[in-house]
Formats: C-alpha cells, sequence, structure tokens
C-alpha cells in the first residue's frame, strides 16, 4: 500500500492533490460568483404588492407539498417547489416563490457532517488497525531474525 511508495511519489501525489484542490477552489470561486443572485419569480400577476409597498414575512420559505406542486394549484410552486406568505402594507396576503428553505438546508448540513464524522472515524479505526498489524508483521519477523 502506501508504506510501499518512495519519498519521491509521495511528494508528487501530495502536490498532485494540492493542485487538484486549488484547481476545484477556482472553479467552484468562478461559478458562485454567477448563480449568487437571488432569483424572484413573479407568476401571480395580480398579487405583485411586495414589488411595490413595504411587507412583513408571515411564514418564512418552506417546500411546497406534492399535491401544490403536481396540480399546479399554486402558480408560485411550479418553479422552486418553494414559498413564502408575506402581508403588504396594504393588508393584502400573497405568497412568492422563494429560493431556499434555511431549516431544511441546516438538515442537509447536519446530516452531511455527521456522514464525514462517521466516515473519519471508521477511516482512523481501520488505520489503527491497519497500523497495529503491521507493527505485528514486523516483530514476528524480527523475532524470526533473531531466533535464526
Amino acid at each position: 500500500m502506501i508504506e510501499n511508495l518512495s519519498k519521491k511519489r509521495m511528494v508528487f501525489g501530495i502536490s498532485c492533490l494540492i493542485l487538484l484542490t486549488i484547481v476545484v477552489l477556482i472553479i467552484e470561486s468562478k461559478w458562485m460568483k454567477a448563480g449568487s443572485r437571488r432569483q424572484e419569480f413573479v407568476i401571480e400577476n395580480n398579487s405583485t404588492c411586495w414589488q411595490r409597498e413595504t411587507y412583513e414575512v408571515i411564514k418564512d420559505c418552506h417546500p411546497c407539498t406534492a399535491f401544490e406542486i403536481a396540480s399546479k394549484s399554486q402558480g408560485v410552486c411550479v418553479h422552486t417547489h418553494n414559498k413564502e406568505v408575506l402581508k403588504c402594507i396594504g393588508g393584502e396576503i400573497v405568497t412568492r416563490s422563494c429560493d431556499r428553505v434555511a431549516w431544511l438546508d441546516e438538515r442537509h448540513f447536519w446530516s452531511f457532517q455527521i456522514s464525514l464524522t462517521i466516515v473519519g472515524t471508521l477511516s482512523a479505526a481501520i488505520s489503527f488497525l491497519r497500523q497495529k498489524t503491521l507493527n505485528r508483521r514486523t516483530m514476528l519477523k524480527i523475532q524470526r531474525e533473531l531466533g535464526a
């Protein structure tokens, strides 16, 4: 495995990984600049008071139900499958499409962190067991050489 590689090959491999990491970071930063603008879709032409007046968010951004998406009963659920409820100064209550659901993004983040923790723990355990096995093999080899 990795213990059979020479120093030259190890340095080359690590250099390639560092270069690949830098390239990925550059590409991602370019994509984030292009796609970071918030998109708002105007679907209901008679309910655009939130563009003209100040408004209050009654219900934060949340996912549309499967029925609303499939039946297209609410036009705001067509594009992003998310909606938020607003109340304009004039008293009109409207729904508009929104990009991200905060609690859903947080749940995805924590599930990702938990999976990374599990993978890291398993990797550390496997590495520990591998090192233990290699140490035992080395000790047996030394004992055989001393016994001969």
